[in-house]
């Protein structure tokens, strides 16, 4: 039996089928929450500090989302709430991304306490607590990215943010196994994971994102995930637009989809070594296959 549904509010707006955009580093995510930041009542955010440091606890230790006493679920719905204050100055907060995408100069804020209608939040890496974010919020809706892990990977590699992830920061005396967030199954391959190349980490944590992502497709409700393709969305950015309009029940931006500058499909192919490529091939195989991506 689903739990009944927490009435938060901010700023005085009663928080109601929030959105929230999920997906492996780079799948997308970031290019469909500006079309959201960007679309009347919206308002979602991107980054923010508050949100960041109670995933990646959580990434660390996934035994915190499983304490009984609904512990997980109050910090990670403080700190959406907390995120979600429109006040003077607190854009300030928010990385350069998420100005960027609202658009946003100074301080802020990127939206009106009196337009806003709708919550939102695009931290890619919410997919490792979604089963928390339902119990917090069980009216939610989720869209959920996929995308090619070779085109991933490349991405994830030029990316000083993805990768400075797999430093100690989240390899510590904390992190238990097996990890989702790492894509490592077992504390013996602790060290063989360590030992790999940048590329076979980048690759373990898309095929993990992936695992993750079929299996919310299996748990939730059909009518609170949506399932987005990035191939599909960059061929039909328009009919992206129009799916995600319907599912979250609001008009969706399509210039903001639109004008984004989206990487290439395929764009691996000229940027990915033939070592990494082979790794990532090797790692990922089972997943890329079943994808249709090999």
């Amino acid at each position: 039996m689903r739990p009944p549904t927490h009435i938060l509010v901010v700023n005085g707006i009663k928080v109601r089928r929030p959105v929230f955009v999920l997906g492996a580093p780079h799948s997308g995510v970031d290019l469909l929450a500006r079309a959201l930041k960007r679309s009347p009542g919206f308002h979602l955010t991107m980054g923010r500090a508050a949100v960041a440091h109670v995933v990646y606890a959580f990434a660390r230790r996934p035994s915190i989302m499983r304490r009984k006493g609904g512990g997980a679920v109050r910090v990670l719905r403080d700190a959406l709430a907390e995120a979600w204050q429109i006040v003077p100055g607190a854009c300030a907060e928010c990385p350069a991304s998420c100005r960027e995408a609202g658009a946003v100069t100074g301080g802020g804020p990127c939206a009106s306490p009196g337009a806003v209608v709708r919550f939102g939040d695009a931290n890619p890496d919410l997919l490792y607590s979604a089963p928390i974010l339902l119990q917090a919020f069980p009216d939610a809706r989720f869209i959920q990215f996929i995308r090619d892990g070779r085109d991933v990977t490349a991405d994830m590699l030029a990316d000083r943010t993805s990768m400075s992830l797999f430093r100690t920061s989240m390899l510590s005396d904390e992190t238990e196994f097996p990890n989702p967030f790492l894509g490592v199954n077992s504390s013996e391959h602790r060290e063989k994971w360590t030992a790999m190349d940048s590329a076979g980490k980048c690759a373990l944590r898309w095929r993990s994102a992936v695992r993750l992502s079929a299996a919310l497709r299996q748990e939730m409700p059909p009518d609170q995930l949506l399932t987005v393709r990035y191939e599909e969305m960059a061929q039909s950015p328009g009919a992206t637009v129009a799916a995600v309009s319907e599912f979250v029940e609001s008009r969706v931006s399509k210039v903001a989809l639109y004008g984004t500058g989206a990487p290439k499909v395929g764009a691996w192919r000229s940027r990915l070594r033939p070592d990494d490529l082979a790794l990532v091939e090797k790692v990922a195989k089972e997943e890329l296959t079943r994808l249709g991506y090999l």
